[in-house]
């Protein structure tokens, strides 16, 4: 039989956690027919509620739960890559526990693995539910992504992904300390099936991801795979050098053909002003650069594990 690992990552999820697994284990009988056993890893991230107690009573009612609890909040990148470290699968999907990704969809997903697919992907439609703000930038940043960088990330694209075992391992190859997963998913390649579905409020809880957390994920996948605003940093040093160029000639002719009457401070506090934050700017760009250098050349292990079932 086939295995399929589910990596399910949890933060403060206690009132999800047996949902999940009860609409995941509705997929037994189509498991069954098509000789696919399962194990659902629940990637604990640091949680400070009755997460892993509830994630331990349903080892204890089914073995194929296992549990992998780490030491404090690490991140839904560093728990995505326990469980892909974790998963002894030939198939491996990723899931959120909210039930947003309905566990309804793998057959379907299986059903284009069978057609030669190596991976199945999901994105949404609608963001139904979702704050307007989030929703404009959100857009916003999957075009930016896509004009700067050459990798492909989709608008929607959910986490929810169906792989093959040599996807996986292509993503283990890359041991990066700054994980932006959408981004490697596209820069790894293959071939991959896209379904689109409607989005689906959570069951229970409220999200984890507020607009700053959203913000800075969004730097880090940025930062991940372009290197566009450094050359747009370069690009504005040039261009305000010339212009400050131009402005000194400026100021000579005139001193020199009417004089300078008046002292010129409001314009020249604009000017300094102006410069100075462009300056600023350009090394804000670099020092985030400079700073995932920093993070991973200094070799830190992604996430500990404190507990394992």
């Amino acid at each position: 039989m086939k295995l399929l690992s589910a990596i399910v990552p949890c933060y403060n999820e206690e009132e999800t956690v047996a949902d999940f697994y009860t609409e995941f284990i509705k997929n037994e009988d189509y498991f069954k027919t098509h000789d696919i056993a399962f194990e659902i890893l629940y990637i604990n991230d640091g949680s400070k509620d009755r997460t892993v107690e509830e994630i331990k009573k349903l080892h204890e009612k089914d073995e194929r739960v296992h549990l992998v609890s780490f030491s404090r909040n690490f991140g839904k990148e560093a728990a995505m890559l326990a469980g892909f470290q974790h998963a002894k699968g030939d198939y491996v999907v990723t899931m959120d526990v909210d039930l947003q990704d309905p566990p309804s969809m793998l057959p379907e997903m299986f059903s284009y693995l069978e057609q030669g697919y190596d991976s199945v992907a999901t994105r949404r439609v609608t963001r139904k539910g979702e704050p307007v703000i989030r929703s404009f930038f959100a857009r916003l940043f999957y075009k930016l992504m896509n004009r700067i960088s050459n990798t492909e990330i989709v608008d929607g694209a959910r986490d929810y992904r169906l792989m093959t075992r040599q996807v996986v391992d292509s993503i283990l190859s890359m041991p990066e300390y700054n994980r932006f997963t959408k981004g490697i998913y596209g820069w790894v390649g293959f071939e991959t099936k896209w379904i689109e579905f409607e989005n689906v409020e959570r069951l229970k809880g409220e999200t984890k991801w507020n607009f700053w957390k959203l913000f800075l994920y969004s730097i880090e996948g940025i930062t991940a795979f372009s290197t566009a605003p450094l050359a747009i940093a370069s690009v504005l040093g040039v261009l305000f050098c010339f212009l400050a160029f131009l402005f000194i000639i400026v100021i000579v002719v005139r001193t020199l053909l009417f004089g300078d009457p008046t002292s010129g401070w409001p314009s020249m506090m604009c000017i300094v002003a102006l410069i100075s934050g462009v300056q600023l700017f350009c090394l804000g760009i670099v020092g985030q650069y400079m700073s995932k250098t920093y993070l991973e050349v200094k070799k830190r292990p992604i996430y500990l594990v404190k507990e394992t079932l």
